[in-house]
């Protein structure tokens, strides 16, 4: 496990990394995580690959072995999801952090950034907890970084999303009302990326 298992040194804990370190750790998770969502949507595809070759099947034997086949791979997304939830929740403990690193060093007043060996157990088992769902890991996590204003939380919410990304967020938000199609949707979407870009190579 990327967070886990990185070797911080004796003296080092998380919370003391620095701002490119913690940045780096959340670069490599993100990636693993990024996989983990490849691997599901594939086996998903598998499945219902399956399940239509089931459909068409007319042999007893055949479709034995195919029902089989579908429960290995339900079995395997399972697993793949449990191992994603746990990067998912790795990777909000070092994006709080860097971000409470990053909000006191501009003299923003957020949580405490001091992370003991103690409040490092609690998390690890949280974060190796199947029962504990990503909703109740930044519940208990924002509880431990004492993020308990509003203003932060809304500050951390937003964290990491650009106008582009929220841009997205709310293009997401209105296909789900039924005010906008798929396809007018990725327009727009496109539309934003292409004036984010725009604007980041007239600042350079």
């Amino acid at each position: 496990m990327a967070l886990l298992d990185t070797p911080f040194g004796k003296t080092t804990t998380l919370s003391e990394l620095s701002k490119s370190a913690q940045r780096k750790e959340e670069i490599i998770i993100g990636k693993q995580r990024d996989r983990l969502f490849k691997r599901i949507e594939d086996i998903a595809n598998s499945k219902q690959k399956i399940f239509q070759q089931g459909a068409t099947q007319k042999s007893p034997d055949l479709r034995k072995a195919l029902a089989q086949q579908f429960e290995l791979k339900s079995q395997e997304q399972v697993m793949v999801a449990r191992e994603l939830n746990l990067r998912s929740k790795e990777l909000m403990t070092v994006s709080r952090l860097r971000i409470l690193q990053e909000s006191k060093a501009a003299g923003k007043a957020l949580g405490r950034l001091n992370v003991t060996d103690k409040d490092m157990v609690r998390i690890t088992s949280w974060i190796e907890d199947d029962a504990v769902t990503q909703d109740m890991y930044q519940e208990r996590l924002d509880q431990i970084l004492e993020l308990g204003a509003q203003s932060d939380k809304d500050a951390l919410a937003q964290a990491g999303l650009t106008s582009a990304g929220q841009e997205l967020m709310h293009l997401w938000d209105q296909m789900d009302k039924g005010h906008l199609k798929e396809d007018e949707a990725l327009e727009e979407a496109e539309k934003t990326i292409r004036r984010k870009q725009g604007t980041m190579e007239k600042e350079l």
